[in-house]
């Protein structure tokens, strides 16, 4: 299984399925098999949120998703693909991509306010977080416009409209 689910709040015990289904189409796209891959994903409450945005990003409150690539993937080109993750010559975390932590207060509460399906909300943050771990970004604006294209065509793969 692609994704190693922690669940810290029980509203999230369907979470499994959903996380897979969309981590595994987003590692279909840019041609990897989930197979060969792990995310460790912790499925948790806003206050948990919290406290690991400020501690990794300094900024205290909750947000919906965030993550840890293992390796930086990061293209240095603006609007280029980054590289495809290495893969681990020995070792426990052969294969590992990162950690992915996901809120469920602020997911509830966006897919309300913006008339989203949750479970559409919530597969696209994961594909989103997924895609961070792989090298994608948003800050410079090719950056994000790749990989808000890759979102959209990954999401239409899963039968879920453009959340843009």
């Amino acid at each position: 299984m692609l994704v190693d689910l922690i669940i810290e709040d029980t509203r999230w015990d369907a979470l499994g399925t959903l996380a897979n289904t969309a981590a595994t189409a987003t590692l279909a796209q840019i041609g990897l098999s989930s197979a060969d891959h792990e995310i460790a994903l912790l499925a948790c409450d806003d206050a948990r949120i919290a406290t690991l945005n400020t501690e990794f990003r300094g900024k205290p409150m909750p947000t919906n998703v965030l993550s840890w690539p293992e390796q930086d993937l990061a293209a240095s080109d603006a609007g280029s693909t980054p590289p495809l993750p290495e893969a681990g010559s020995q070792g426990p975390d052969e294969g590992f991509l990162g950690d992915i932590a996901i809120a469920y207060d602020t997911c509830a509460r966006e897919a309300a306010e913006q008339g989203k399906d949750f479970d559409a909300h919530v597969s696209h943050l994961v594909v989103h977080a997924t895609l961070h771990l792989l090298g994608y970004d948003h800050i410079r604006d090719q950056d994000a416009t790749l990989m808000e294209a890759l979102e959209v065509e990954i999401l239409g793969k899963l039968g879920i409209a453009d959340p843009y």
